[in-house]
């Protein structure tokens, strides 16, 4: 019992140590004054509010995209990177969403639009659209982000009618306790605040009170002769607001009904019945704020799969974004305060933006794309967190397992090339970031051609990251009940293409087409494999490092016009051209591209010179490549290949020998084995052939 008390003691600490210390604390009108001309960030607007959420967990730009990643969706710093998201393309649609968001901070336009984020199904558009709601709840809790509002008190004292459950009554909007003052002077505070704003944008607010509090406002009023320091001192509290999208404040997610329930209420507000009884069916105390804007009033309001709405219902949408105001029925305009983001994909996208009925809608709109990753590996890096944030069972993935899953993705979502330039393969590894090993292949303009092509843009279609997800679990359970302690990519092959039929966004005439693609990844895997055991068949860390500094030698020379000391002799002599051939050829490197390459790895080599960094070709992945092929054609001929084809020929240590050397490249001691045994097959045949 002592030890189960004193664990609830520490929970019971570290849970008021994660709430805001005046969450609970009430204070004057006058003190919220004083705390406007100390911090006036406090008086900001949703957007303004949400533009500096995403600054303040943190930036960092990639020059290379010229896009900023904001750490919040790169890093996921708050939950340990459990939700990160990744791929240049996703980064580079943050980053558009992000830009929106601040030029609506500085009111150029987009503050009066819906941010509508469009993509396939699986292409992380709900996911972001969570995350973004999941920091702005963090982000109010914190100093940096809170907002206040304000209750009503003591309304009986004043208001003979007043319900007495009903004595104190929070701002129904949440609103900005700045709007109690009058318009001209609540313009002079402003003013003064801004002259000590430090920020991009200026504080503006000119809300009106919402209905019920205007009432409040006229009845105190009318009771204290127009004195409005007596009702702010009397009848108004200052309270902490923060988001929190279960308790429904200043966070809303809105879903679509059945079309036959579909009601504007939900939106806006309806009356409260309870109520009418006590008040009458005019009186603005009977109106229910419980309309999904109402509740995202100050902050951020999500519309899930919002053009499957119907067409009616879309039309409050648009006072509530170019007016910025709600219409309840049979009440006056609300003010309305918040980011609105909408959320669909493309079968209704295509169906309303042929719709010339919806063109008001469609012009309120800031449409931002979220195609799929077009980089395999980094869609291997989502399959990795997938696998990551499960209760993965005790197995190893084998390499190159997700990555080929990946490729598979890919290639399902990029436009198929002019052949006569690259095939499929080599504008993946472009994507990729793989430029080098596609012969100057321009991957700007691979891109802008396909954009061209596709019906919205390149990503748009193809294979969800889900389906393959999917297989992969499949894989890893039917590994486990085969009692295989490993995930090879000859198992995930197996289960894509045994399931690809069974999926129901797949379109059957696209069949045939994903399963000549399937085929293109098992033939990179093939080489992939080939090229693993033919590592660890010849592999030599002293060697390549002395054929490295070899190469490097030479190359110096070269580009100096010098000479270099013979290893044998010790006399100067021309740079070896033969030697020099020997290993760039071992990357198909043609004769015209050599000087260009013979540069590059200078200047790698001369640039971690500057930084105090020893030379290693370990860490040049293209050299490494280069020499260790080198070094297979060297010591090859000294390998018993029959033995691979016949295991029964194979020496136990030297075979032993291979496997650890697989080990060593991430295989575990089974799948080293599956591996030689396909592989060394393949290596064995194409070796004995020659």
């Amino acid at each position: 019992m002592s030890k189960n008390r004193n664990t609830l003691e520490t929970l019971s600490s570290e849970y008021r140590d994660t709430i805001p210390s005046d969450l609970r604390q009430s204070r004057s009108f006058d003190w919220y004054l004083d705390e406007l001309y100390e911090e006036p960030k406090i008086a900001r607007n949703a957007h303004q509010r949400l533009a500096d959420m995403f600054d303040f967990y943190g930036t960092e730009y990639d020059e290379d995209a010229g896009v900023v990643e904001y750490k919040l969706a790169s890093e996921d710093p708050s939950n340990d990177g459990e939700n990160t998201f990744y791929g240049r393309v996703i980064h580079e649609s943050i980053h558009e969403f992000v830009n929106k968001v601040k030029s609506g901070a500085r009111g150029l336009g987009p503050e009066r639009r819906i941010m509508l984020l469009l993509g396939p199904v699986g292409s992380g558009k709900s996911d972001f659209d969570s995350q973004v709601r999941t920091y702005f709840e963090d982000y109010t809790a914190r100093d940096e982000g809170r907002m206040y509002t304000f209750r009503w008190t003591n309304l009986c004292d004043v208001i003979p009618d007043q319900d007495p459950a009903d004595d104190v009554v929070r701002s129904p909007m949440n609103q900005d306790p700045i709007v109690l003052l009058p318009q001209e002077q609540r313009d002079g505070v402003i003013e003064d605040i801004n002259d000590i704003l430090e920020a991009p944008y200026t504080i503006r607010n000119e809300q009106a009170l919402d209905p019920a509090s205007e009432f409040y406002m006229d009845r105190l009023l009318a009771y204290y002769d127009d004195d409005l320091q007596a009702v702010l001192e009397n009848h108004v509290e200052i309270i902490r607001l923060l988001a929190d999208e279960n308790k429904r404040q200043a966070v809303e997610t809105f879903e679509p009904k059945d079309k036959k329930n579909q009601d504007e209420t939900e939106l806006t507000g309806d009356v409260n019945y309870s109520k009418i009884a006590i008040y009458g069916e005019s009186d603005p105390r009977s109106f229910d704020y419980s309309g999904a804007f109402c509740n995202a009033n100050r902050g951020v309001f999500s519309g899930e799969e919002l053009l499957k709405l119907q067409r009616e219902f879309l039309y409050d949408f648009l006072h509530a974004t170019q007016e910025k105001t709600i219409k309840p029925k049979n009440n006056p305009r609300i003010d309305i305060d918040q980011v609105i983001v909408g959320r669909t994909n493309m079968p209704e996208y295509r169906e309303k933006k042929g719709d010339e009925k919806m063109e008001a809608f469609n012009d309120r709109t800031k449409r931002i794309d979220f195609p799929y990753v077009l980089s395999y590996e980094d869609e291997a890096h989502i399959y990795r967190k997938m696998l990551r944030n499960a209760d993965l069972p005790d197995i190893q993935v084998e390499p190159h397992t997700l990555e080929m899953a990946g490729l598979l993705g890919v290639l399902t979502r990029i436009e198929e090339p002019d052949e006569s330039t690259v095939d499929m393969i080599q504008k993946a590894k472009a994507y990729n970031g793989e430029i080098d090993e596609t012969d100057d292949v321009d991957v700007r303009k691979l891109r802008e051609e396909a954009d061209e092509k596709a019906d919205i843009g390149e990503g748009m279609e193809g294979i969800s990251p889900r389906f393959i997800g999917d297989e992969i679990a499949e894989a890893i359970m039917d590994s486990m009940h085969r009692s295989r302690s490993f995930l090879s990519p000859l198992t995930t092959f197996n289960h894509l293409e045994g399931n690809l039929e069974n999926h129901g966004s797949i379109s059957e005439e696209m069949f045939e087409t994903y399963y000549r693609y399937l085929e293109l990844v098992r033939e990179e895997y093939k080489e992939r494999a080939i090229e693993d055991v033919r590592h660890a068949l010849a592999y030599d860390v002293d060697e390549i490092q002395r054929q490295g500094e070899k190469y490097m030698d030479h190359v110096m020379a070269y580009i100096d016009d010098d000479t270099v000391e013979d290893e044998i002799t010790g006399r100067e002599q021309e740079p070896d051209e033969q030697f020099l051939r020997g290993v760039e050829e071992k990357l198909e490197l043609p004769e015209d591209r050599k000087d260009d390459f013979r540069q590059e790895v200078a200047n790698w080599v001369s640039r971690r010179a500057r930084e105090g960094e020893t030379f290693d070709p370990q860490d040049n992945d293209r050299l490494r490549r280069a020499l260790e092929r080198k070094l297979w054609e060297d010591k090859k001929h000294n390998i018993n290949f029959s033995a691979l084809v016949a295991s029964g020929e194979m020496d136990d240590d030297e075979r032993n020998q291979w496997i650890d050397a697989l080990i060593e490249q991430g295989y575990s001691e089974e799948g080293a084995k599956e591996v030689l045994e396909f592989a060394g097959a393949e290596v064995a045949k194409s070796e004995l052939e020659e």
